[in-house]
């Protein structure tokens, strides 16, 4: 189970002065273009889950995952999510033609097939994507991840922090901001559900 800290940042504006003021602790900037997948009957998000292949800057890495449960409430999202690396060459095939899904090696696609029921007489389709741009601070022992995620009809700003001890984290993080006079509010939506609603929240 993953557990994470989710806060939404109201505009770029916003978005520029927190990541200017953790520029300090800045540690990196990952590219991601991502891609979901489901069968023509909603096999998967019928059951909550949900199969994901994600690029990395450029395609250089290509991860294939498998969430499934999600629950997010009060700013804290909690995922049972499985994922392995995939070759980037057979991830863009299988963007390009979905079917290939049911065919590949993968430990993922076995766990669909076999939990599932998914195979190649019922076959895949995409259901498109967005990408995301996420700078990462290590902050007061924490990966503290800023994100970009731009959407056609939009882009939205969220923190995002992975941890065990999510309410702990959550009331550091809350300080921080409050201190910083930086705005913020609690995620309601998961990226993917903002994708599917096709419009930024109120």
């Amino acid at each position: 189970m993953d557990v994470e800290v989710k806060f939404r940042l109201k505009d770029a504006a916003v978005h520029r002065r927190l990541t200017s003021i953790l520029s300090p602790f800045r540690a990196g900037t990952l590219h991601q273009r991502n891609f979901f997948f489901d069968t023509p009957t909603n096999t998967l998000s019928s059951r909550l889950s949900l199969l994901r292949i994600s690029f990395h800057e450029e395609e250089a890495r290509c991860i294939i995952s498998l969430k499934a449960k999600p629950t997010l409430v009060d700013g804290v999202c909690r995922v049972e999510k499985d994922k392995e690396e995939f070759d980037p060459c057979i991830g863009r095939a299988c963007v390009e033609d979905p079917a290939r899904l049911a065919r590949i090696e993968s430990r993922i696609m076995k766990r669909i097939r076999d939990e599932f029921g998914v195979g190649e007489g019922v076959g895949f389709v995409c259901l498109g994507g967005f990408e995301n741009k996420k700078t990462d601070f290590h902050w007061k022992n924490l990966r503290v991840e800023v994100d970009e995620t731009r959407y056609e009809f939009g882009t939205y700003y969220e923190i995002e922090c992975e941890s065990e001890d999510p309410d702990g984290v959550k009331k550091l993080l809350e300080d921080f901001l409050k201190k910083n006079g930086i705005p913020y509010s609690y995620s309601k939506m998961t990226k993917f559900d903002i994708y599917k609603s096709a419009e930024l929240p109120k």
